[in-house]
């Protein structure tokens, strides 16, 4: 029986298990800490424990750094998205649905998706590395020993910006995605310019906008939480940054995907 053991313990169904194992508790860690860090980040926001003046710091970061490379790719998916179907439905007659599908699917998807997916890449990602910087080098536990509270100093100021400010990217890049969507249509159809914004405004709602909105809040909060939780989190210096950073990175990306589906079941459907 011992040696069966020793032999199922060196085979690769009991690493692969074991792998999963780890996995798994990792996953159930990571969550846990997300949840606890984020109910103690709402109760120094509830209770007034707020520095604005860091605030106002990380929201110029989220907000104007992020901004030319969230317009960028917003702009490009709404004209590449524009030139796939504007030539084909203005040959079967749909011409004036053009800047309907495109504004609907610019304010509804990709104009949020992007944003968050820029956001993240660019923003989510250094602000967890520079929280796990600090953590392997010790700078954390020196601000605890200050008796500063490590959440109130580092976790408030970076979810609030980024729930401050993912609305208003979110709204300038899908303006420069509808602008761009019309100028792509116009080049490779004979569509007119007066064509494409009237449709744009009979199939643009309130509602839509006030959803994508909702979208914004909720994706900006959590991408600042996971990238603070996984930069708080990190260990063993140099290669747990880079872990950190990696982590943060695919668990926003898992999260603002999974909250599509939600609002998309909740509000669409």
């Amino acid at each position: 029986m011992e040696q069966i053991r020793v032999f199922f313990k060196k085979s690769a169904t009991y690493q692969l298990l074991q792998i999963l194992a780890e996995q798994f508790e990792d996953f159930i860690t990571t969550l846990g800490e997300i949840a606890q860090r984020g109910l103690k980040t709402l109760m120094c926001i509830l209770t007034g424990q707020i520095n604005w003046k860091e605030v106002i710091e990380q929201s110029s970061r989220f907000g104007v750094s992020s901004l030319p490379i969230t317009i960028s790719i917003v702009s490009m998916t709404s004209i590449i998205v524009a030139m796939q179907v504007a030539g084909e439905m203005v040959k079967q007659g749909g011409g004036n649905y053009v800047g309907l599908l495109v504004a609907m699917l610019t304010v509804r998807e990709t104009g949020i998706i992007m944003s968050g997916f820029a956001i993240i890449s660019m923003i989510g990602s250094s602000l967890a590395s520079e929280i796990a910087t600090m953590k392997v080098t010790e700078q954390i536990d020196a601000i605890s020993v200050l008796g500063v509270d490590p959440v109130r100093y580092l976790f408030v100021p970076r979810v609030i910006a980024g729930t401050l400010m993912m609305p208003p990217v979110l709204i300038i890049a899908s303006t420069f995605g509808i602008l761009g969507g019309g100028v792509a249509s116009t080049a490779v159809s004979e569509l007119s310019y007066k064509a494409y914004f009237t449709s744009v405004w009979s199939g643009l709602f309130i509602y839509d906008i006030k959803v994508a909105l909702a979208k914004a809040f909720v994706y900006g909060c959590t991408i600042a939480l996971i990238s603070c939780t996984c930069g708080y989190m990190a260990k063993g210096g140099a290669k747990g940054v880079g872990i950190a950073t990696t982590k943060a990175v695919v668990w926003s990306f898992v999260a603002i995907v999974i909250w599509d589906l939600i609002f998309s079941v909740a509000f669409f459907f």
